[in-house]
């Protein structure tokens, strides 16, 4: 590997760091009237009272009885979206870089705020929203408009392979495209369930994407993923326990779909599963769980899905899990980014 060297003005770092800097101020402000809004509106979250596979999720609802009991409002990741779409749009709107992420986090923000509308009406019956299936087709429908731009519009037809060289794969990136964005757009989704862990896993995420654009000269990507990073720290902010509210579907479909863009626009798709690594291991937690109760007549090998569940299950204070599994995403983060330089995917 040639050596690296990172040659960049000052004035380009100041304005992405500003970028972050302004979308926190930006999220601060928003916080107030989105609050006054829930609490009069009465945007209580309702808990899911069963798995997704139909029975009763007798553990999930033992272990947080007492936090929905205190009426806590969803739908707070409208906050954030607006925070970034606010500085996206006024200083950092790229063709290139940045429209396809901004538009596709809006998309699928879209989705969840249905989702989440249907939940604190009570029309999702035990499901507390959506039908999965209809969440499914609508991300994916998302995830596939934003394929075609990736391809028909960008002109991306190859991915690239660490030490190896890229893949060209024609228009076939376009369904790949909607496998990543799609995955990561499930992976935080479930990641969502103790307070603080999602936004503060994915601002570690997107912190990381931004070093890792820097490198690769792509400063508008670099800009969007910090600005994304600071509305995410005022968020979690209000979101570390005990909760003021939550981000609802809206939040983390619109935050998995946008990572998961910002990989493939860096061309870096085979790092994300190792900077998403706690994402990965959540929603590969459910997807054992289901396989396990499928072929071993409904034994289960967690005591609740996703994984963070099993270890409050096990004892686990809520802000111990949250804090231990930030660890490990500060450190995957910092793995991958080690693995994108030793790559020479720059």
């Amino acid at each position: 590997m040639s050596d690296l060297q990172i040659i960049i003005e000052a004035s380009t770092l100041e304005q992405i760091i500003t970028f972050g800097f302004l979308s926190f101020l930006t999220a601060m402000a928003l916080t107030p009237l989105y609050t006054t809004a829930a609490y009069a509106g009465r945007w209580w979250k309702k808990p899911r009272t069963h798995t997704i596979t139909g029975e009763a999720a007798k553990v999930f609802t033992k272990l947080h009885a007492a936090k929905h009991a205190r009426n806590i409002p969803t739908m707070a990741g409208v906050i954030f979206i607006l925070a970034i779409a606010l500085v996206t749009v006024s200083g950092n709107l790229s063709r290139s870089e940045t429209w396809l992420p901004l538009a596709a986090m809006v998309g699928a923000g879209a989705v969840g705020l249905l989702d989440d509308i249907i939940n604190i009406r009570g029309f999702g019956g035990k499901v507390a929203g959506l039908r999965a299936k209809i969440k499914g087709l609508l991300l994916t429908g998302v995830a596939l408009i934003g394929g075609w731009w990736f391809f028909a519009k960008l002109g991306v037809t190859s991915i690239d392979v660490p030490f190896f060289d890229p893949i060209s794969v024609g228009w076939l990136i376009i369904p790949l495209f909607v496998l990543v964005v799609f995955s990561t757009a499930v992976a935080v989704n479930f990641t969502d369930g103790l307070d603080g862990l999602a936004g503060g896993l994915s601002a570690i995420a997107f912190g990381a994407y931004a070093v890792i654009a820097l490198i690769e000269g792509k400063y508008g990507i670099a800009g969007f993923c910090t600005t994304v990073a600071g509305a995410l720290l005022a968020y979690t902010w209000f979101n570390i326990f005990p909760a003021r509210f939550f981000m609802g579907d809206v939040g983390s479909f619109a935050l998995g779909t946008a990572l998961g863009v910002v990989a493939m626009l860096t061309d870096t798709i085979f790092l994300l599963p190792i900077i998403g690594l706690v994402f990965v291991g959540e929603v590969g937690s459910v997807m054992i769980q289901l396989v396990s109760k499928r072929l071993r007549g409904g034994r289960k090998i967690f005591l609740s899905t996703p994984i963070h569940h099993h270890f409050e299950a096990k004892g686990w204070p809520e802000t111990k899990v949250t804090m231990r599994f930030w660890v490990i995403g500060q450190v995957a983060a910092a793995i991958g980014i080690i693995l994108f330089i030793l790559g020479d995917y720059s």
